[in-house]
């Protein structure tokens, strides 16, 4: 028995030290950034812009995979799988923290099978209509729901977005009735809208924005807790009457769980660095996106306080995945 411990620690010895080495050599070779979405989205460009900064800073280039379906989990699947040896990560948003309440049958266990890296960003919602929609501000919108029980619809990237979630969220609050009509991304609910078919979407502000400028669309709120300055004249929700209510969506660095302890650090300190640079932050702040580079720990905190804010939406407004 002397003989079995005497081996296993010597077992424990060599692995810690080969560990170390490991972590001391890296990056000696591409890293792998997996984006749980198609190319263009708000993950894609978070995924390309922090990892561009940071392979400036590491010395090897960041090749970013895109593996999009079933609500991100594909791809967010491709990392808990992936080998933990600091040449995988992978990009998540708010639907990370959805996924486990939506769909119980993951994959992988949200909170045991990755290694939460950093926050890299929050981004709040902007909620506009066709410029048809006899409501200007949230008191004539609000109203006009009331007047017309589940007559109005609003669109949204999907079941379960941050999108659909924040409008749910507003109905029970507010105590209306709106159809919602989900779609496979912003864009084509972004179309819908600008088009007339859709009364209403709440979504990042920068595509919407896009719309809104030229006046094909109008802009009603926003979900943040003062006014951003890619939407500089649209209010916020207490502005409009409608205190407390703040939400939006976020993205992070993930990685799979076991992944030395160094390199998370590294990752984490670099992502932190790189949302500092005045030409990136420049081009988060005209998109509506707030940099925001955290630690390790305090990513995992904020994924789980995220999880259980999201789960009573979802249990409340009897949300399923069709």
């Amino acid at each position: 028995m002397k003989c079995l411990f005497r081996a296993l620690g010597a077992f424990a010895i060599i692995a810690a030290s080969a560990g170390g080495a490991q972590a001391q050599g890296w990056p000696n070779r591409p890293i792998r950034m997996v984006v749980p979405y198609t190319p263009g989205g708000y993950t894609d460009l978070m995924a390309r812009l922090v990892s561009q900064k940071m392979s400036e800073a590491l010395g090897q280039p960041f090749v970013i995979e895109n593996k999009p379906g079933a609500n991100a989990v594909i791809g967010t699947d491709a990392v808990a799988k992936a080998a933990p040896d600091g040449y995988t990560f992978g990009t998540v948003i708010a639907a990370h923290s959805v996924n486990p309440t939506l769909n119980p049958k993951l994959p992988y266990d949200t909170m045991k099978d990755f290694t939460y890296v950093s926050l890299t960003s929050v981004a709040p919602l902007i909620l506009i209509a066709h410029p048809s929609l006899p409501a200007n501000n949230m008191k004539e919108l609000i109203a006009l729901a009331k007047s017309k029980p589940g007559q109005l619809n609003f669109a949204s990237s999907g079941i379960g977005s941050a999108a659909h979630l924040t409008m749910e969220m507003l109905k029970s609050r507010e105590g209306i009735n709106l159809q919602h009509i989900p779609y496979k991304g912003t864009s084509g609910a972004l179309q819908d809208t600008v088009g007339g078919q859709i009364n209403v979407m709440f979504d990042v502000i920068g595509p919407l924005m896009s719309q809104v400028t030229p006046g094909n669309a109008k802009a009603i709120v926003v979900t943040a807790k003062a006014r951003v300055p890619a939407a500089a004249n649209v209010p916020t929700m207490a502005e409009e009457g409608v205190p407390d209510f703040v939400s939006g969506t976020w993205s992070g660095i993930i990685a799979p769980a076991g992944t030395p302890k160094e390199i998370v650090d590294r990752i984490a300190l670099e992502a932190k660095k790189a949302l500092t640079d005045p030409e990136l932050k420049k081009k988060l702040d005209d998109q509506g996106i707030v940099p925001v580079g955290s630690t390790p720990d305090e990513y995992r905190a904020f994924v789980t306080e995220e999880i259980a804010r999201w789960k009573k939406v979802i249990t409340d407004a009897n949300i399923k995945v069709e």
